[in-house]
């Protein structure tokens, strides 16, 4: 399993005074792919109890473990210490007491059983010392230093959203900041047209728009009863009787013919008759009936927009209704002539919605790059580029998003999430966490950012976790100074 370590020591604790000293406390953290783990503990002295205080994470939640059993065995020059806890002193802390046998170099393990299975977090080196004088000497030279830090507990911590991460160092090309608008995929939406001229009529109470249509669903008809002149279900009549007389010809033609009565030239005449006027008809009786026209939904999907009402008078050709699927959706942007050296280098995107800010990658929603402009033109000086996303995000078709164009690049750069920024007066910082319950704030210099990510210039490095979720809640605690940097703890 694989174990990030951070050891801090000598954090002034208590105001208990032992033998002219204040009482001193260890911290270490610790962290596996299942638990962050942050312990303090008394100083470790051979043959004297030590209390350990140890408070567990679920990751990537950061929320306390609630439930489960504890065994911690610390194990020292092959000398074994442990103790069982069967549940949680509080909620995410596990009170230990353990008395080592020896002093020396030696690792703390939990190992923890809970309801999803068995997991084990890991100290691999903690220190036994031989006396108490020798502790004390060894702790007081490695004081953490307060200056610029925020106590922000985990007890706090466990109340809200609030996670923290190492920096990221990866590829981080150029990126294009734009608006795009929401279009309908080619084949995702369909207008249908009046075939004939006529007269509305609605087969349900209405037809609104909105309402999800199932393909083959009757929405209404046009009816030309009553017209002076192209009446559909006159003409449906008509042909509707020319084919039943084609029909009623060519069966007694066929009759005739076994008898030689009539010529092979007259039966094929008749069949001829009989085609055409099945061919007719058979088109007719598609879309028609006598009561006229009959208008179906040619797909699933949702009645995006109504042009005509009940009553209304259509002519052949007439716009009546658009149908959208609003699945696969078209996101259209223009950028600047500048960016034409690296249009082609565009492989994703992140997509931010404007209403609620979510953002989306583009593998996410299952995109892709469909196509960017070579040239301009005399209306529009900018360039077109154009994404494909499924709609999995409750996107609307003519809304517009904004979207971060992320190109390809060979140089690798540090960043981070863009939450873990805060913003005082043009300047941004992070907070850097020192233990899991002190955090210094730090200024950073920004590059770009794809609005998940930023660019970190300088201020911290690869290997210092920052908070990336919740910074603006130990913000605050940082501007009341007045918490209890050990509130709620349990000695």
């Amino acid at each position: 399993m694989l174990a990030i370590v951070l050891v801090s020591c000598s954090h002034h604790h208590e105001t208990e005074i032992h033998e002219g000293h204040e009482a001193v406390k260890i911290q270490f953290a610790a962290y596996s792919n299942e638990f962050e783990l942050f312990a303090e503990a008394d100083p470790f002295v051979a043959g004297q109890p030590s209390n350990i205080l140890s408070h567990f994470s679920h990751l990537p939640s950061f929320k306390a473990l609630e439930k489960g059993s504890m065994t911690i065995r610390m194990a020292v020059n092959g000398k074994e210490t442990t103790q069982t806890l069967d549940k949680p002193t509080r909620k995410g802390i596990f009170s230990f007491n353990l008395t080592p046998e020896t002093s020396g170099k030696g690792q703390i393990i939990f190992d923890i059983l809970t309801d999803t299975g068995t997991f084990q977090v890991i100290v691999p080196e903690i220190t036994v010392f031989g006396g108490e004088e020798e502790a004390r000497h060894a702790e007081e030279s490695a004081v953490l230093s307060k200056t610029n830090t925020t106590v922000f507990t985990k007890e706090q911590s466990w109340k809200i959203d609030f996670a923290t991460g190492l920096p990221s160092k990866e590829p981080f090309g150029q990126v294009i900041k734009t608006t795009a608008q929401i279009l309908p995929a080619p084949g995702e939406e369909m207008i249908l047209t009046a075939k004939t001229n006529g007269i509305v009529l609605l087969t349900t109470n209405y037809v609104l728009e909105g309402d999800s249509v199932s393909k083959g669903q009757l929405l209404f008809s046009i009816s030309g009863n009553g017209l002076a002149e192209d009446d559909a279900s006159v003409r449906f009549t008509e042909t509707k009787n020319n084919f039943e007389k084609a029909v009623s010809d060519y069966e007694r033609m066929k009759e005739l013919s076994k008898e030689k009565i009539v010529s092979g030239k007259e039966l094929l005449e008749a069949k001829n008759k009989y085609d055409n006027s099945k061919a007719i008809f058979d088109n007719l009786n598609e879309n028609f009936s006598l009561k006229g026209q009959n208008v179906t939904s040619p797909m699933t999907g949702i009645v995006k927009q109504l042009f005509v009402q009940s009553g209304t008078y259509v002519e052949a050709g007439q716009s009546l209704l658009t149908i959208t699927q609003n699945k696969t959706l078209v996101l259209h942007a223009e950028v600047s002539q500048k960016y034409i050296p690296i249009l082609g280098s565009i492989h994703s995107a992140n997509i931010r919605t404007l209403p609620n800010n979510q953002i989306y990658t583009l593998e996410q929603l299952h995109g892709k790059v469909l196509s960017y402009g070579k040239i301009t033109n005399s209306d529009n000086y900018l360039i077109p580029v154009n994404l494909q996303i499924d709609n999995l995000g409750g996107f609307v078709a003519g809304g517009f998003v904004e979207i971060y164009l992320k190109t390809l690049t060979q140089s690798q750069a540090l960043t981070v999430l863009t939450t873990a920024l805060l913003e005082d007066q043009g300047n941004f910082f992070v907070f850097v966490q020192v233990t899991p319950e002190l955090f210094e704030k730090r200024e950073v210099k920004i590059g770009a950012t794809n609005g998940v990510k930023t660019e970190i210039l300088n201020g911290i490095s690869a290997y210092e976790r920052i908070v990336t979720k919740g910074a603006i809640l130990v913000k605050l605690a940082q501007a009341t100074g007045s918490l209890d940097a050990h509130s709620g703890h349990v000695h």
